[in-house]
């Protein structure tokens, strides 16, 4: 729900106010936290705002036309709002941020200031600062086609269309052995071959990671299972038993879509852009300079 924005306009001009400003952050994983300056706690579309959570944010920035609004969450780092270990596992990063001006004393009396999503996560010092990103900074993202010889693509989205349900594209696996948070063995019925599921991802399923991804570097087969070498650690423990689903891997190259996916027709690159070699050419005695194909 909206709320009562014509309610609390006419508090706001009554002269006397009992406004606070309420935070609500839901993580890519779908955890939803709320938080608030005011002294007691404040609850509506479906969240509890915490007042003990210590949450203030600096004046949001906003301003008509494509201007980026903009601002800062800084708060207290604690074991039951935010903790230093899922900021540092990334479990907040791109997390979305809403930001209202709410009548404490009738909630359902608010209007909705800010939306957005938290860019830098700094923390120290028991505590934690997140830039607040608004919807316009969405247009400084820059669009368009890349020409370049390999695909564009992410495995499995909208332009490459390969469905990662199918069998052959996605297994999954239970940790036998972790070492480093960088090396895994996994045991199970992996059956493809080696390098399978190399520049794959790497998604655990359970345990204290649950959520959490990383890209696969190197793989191969071993007896009753699969080595799995990651680019970065995990940012949480990974342990034996938890459960975990790779994906395979794509080069990008034209001959890998074509025969490890069957899916020449969505590839979406242009592998016959000429080399940088070409570019240099320049005419040479007994070689006809007619512009006719160089393959």
């Amino acid at each position: 729900m909206s709320g009562d924005k014509q309610g609390l306009q006419t508090h706001l001009e009554s002269g006397l106010t009992t406004t606070c400003r309420c935070w609500a952050i839901k993580r890519t994983d779908g955890e939803v936290f709320g938080f608030t300056d005011h002294d007691m706690e404040l609850s509506f579309e479906g969240v509890a705002f915490r007042a003990s959570s210590g949450l203030t944010a600096a004046a949001i920035e906003q301003a008509t036309g494509l201007s980026i609004d903009n601002s800062e969450a800084m708060g207290a780092l604690s074991d039951v709002a935010v903790r230093e270990e899922d900021i540092e596992a990334g479990r907040f990063d791109g997390a979305e941020v809403r930001a209202w001006l709410v009548n404490w004393t009738a909630p359902e009396q608010r209007v909705l200031q800010f939306r957005g999503t938290i860019g830098e996560l700094r923390r120290g010092g028991g505590a934690f600062h997140a830039e607040l990103r608004g919807l316009t900074d969405l247009l400084n993202r820059p669009m368009g086609r890349i020409y370049q010889k390999p695909c564009t693509a992410v495995l499995g989205d909208s332009s490459c269309q390969i469905d990662l349900n199918k069998p052959g594209y996605s297994a999954e696996a239970e940790v036998a052995k972790a070492e480093g948070g960088t090396f895994l063995v996994l045991r199970g019925g992996i059956e493809p071959l080696d390098h399978w599921f190399k520049r794959g991802r790497l998604d655990v399923l359970s345990g204290q990671a649950k959520g959490l991804w990383a890209s696969i570097k190197l793989d191969r087969r071993i007896e009753g299972g699969r080595e799995v070498t990651l680019w970065s650690g995990i940012n949480a423990p990974v342990a034996a038993g938890d459960r975990v689903r790779l994906l395979a891997g794509c080069d990008k190259a034209m001959n890998t879509c074509r025969l490890k996916f069957n899916n020449l027709l969505n590839f979406q690159g242009f592998p016959d852009l000429p080399e940088e070699d070409w570019v240099m050419a320049v005419p040479k005695s007994g070689m006809p300079n007619k512009g006719g194909s160089r393959r």
